[in-house]
């Protein structure tokens, strides 16, 4: 194996294998991977346009019954800080979406062990009769198999039941690392890797527009990394012809300060910019198959996620209007 061949074979923009994405991360300079994964963007976005979008993210609710490690977000639900948006608020906060040009809604929030499929189709058609121009950008996997176990529907039947209501794309959101030992340890609530897959296949199939994630900087290793990397590559090669499957896929870094995951390990996760530019290009360069990278400038800063732009990402994601976890 050596540098020459499996660059060669990126450039062609081939599949690497887990040995060869490894052998690449670990030996290539940052500048030489940097240069591989544009000259890869290039044949993507040769005209150098970089996409971004205005939205917002509303939060359903912080009561959630996983109780990960790395969050400090959630609370319980005898918990006096719980709370459950109300349509009065999302209203007033679509309004002011409006005001700035945008035109969708992220909606994500906990695992509520009170709201049912009912809860949320009533939610997606009030919203979508009120502001049938809004873009629903809803729920994210572990969210989905969590309504579907309680409502004992299929994968499938949930997801037609709550795109029939108004939800028109699924973020990527509780992906972490999709490597079932890490997922134990850092969000034992959350569904499985193999249950995370299923979710997005299943909406892929119902040709539901979706994004993919990858939390991290935790407790993984660079070979958990791109196996991830690998399991999001092999998934979207199932798609059918008629759906675009992953349209964006983003990696941001675990943000450790105060939470459960530190108190345990007793230490300080810190952000490496310089790592974080890696990820991003050796994640253009082994995602074949998923258009576009984007670089998260909320949680590096945008200096970083400028660098970025040349290290295989073309999209910046939002603006940013509301965003209350990170």
């Amino acid at each position: 194996m050596n540098m020459q061949t499996i660059t060669t074979k990126a450039l062609q923009r081939e599949d690497l294998t887990l040995e060869e994405g490894m052998f690449l991360y670990t030996h290539a300079s940052l500048s030489e991977l940097m240069f591989i994964a544009n000259e890869i963007r290039k044949t993507i976005r040769p005209n150098n346009i970089v996409t971004w979008i205005i939205d917002r993210n509303v939060n359903i609710t912080n009561v959630c019954v996983s109780r990960c490690t790395f969050c400090n977000f959630h609370t319980l639900i005898h918990k006096e800080d719980g709370y459950i948006t109300q349509i009065e608020e999302y209203a007033q906060k679509i309004k002011e979406l409006e005001a700035y040009g945008g035109n969708q809604l992220l909606i994500q929030g906990g695992m509520h062990p009170k709201l049912g499929i009912d809860f949320y189709v009533d939610l997606f058609t009030q919203l979508k009769t009120l502001f049938p121009h809004i873009k629903l950008h809803a729920l994210g996997p572990p969210e989905v198999a969590y309504i579907a176990q309680r409502a004992h529907m299929s994968y499938a039947d949930t997801l037609r039941t709550l795109q029939k209501a108004g939800l028109d794309s699924l973020p990527g959101a509780g992906a972490e690392i999709l490597q079932n030992h890490i997922r134990k340890e850092i969000s034992p609530g959350k569904c499985s890797a193999d249950e995370w897959l299923a979710v997005m296949r299943e909406a892929h199939k119902l040709n539901i527009t979706t994004s993919a994630t990858m939390m991290y900087g935790h407790v993984e290793t660079i070979e958990d990394r791109l196996q991830h990397l690998i399991a999001l590559r092999n998934l979207q090669s199932e798609k059918p012809h008629y759906s675009e499957g992953f349209t964006a896929f983003i990696p941001w870094p675990f943000y450790s300060k105060n939470t459960e995951l530190a108190k345990k390990h007793k230490k300080s996760f810190s952000i490496q910019h310089a790592e974080y530019v890696r990820m991003i290009a050796i994640s253009r360069i082994m995602l074949t198959n998923i258009s576009h990278i984007q670089a998260s400038w909320l949680t590096v800063g945008i200096p970083t996620a400028q660098v970025c732009l040349y290290a295989g990402a073309h999209d910046l994601g939002s603006i940013m209007i509301e965003e209350n976890i990170t």
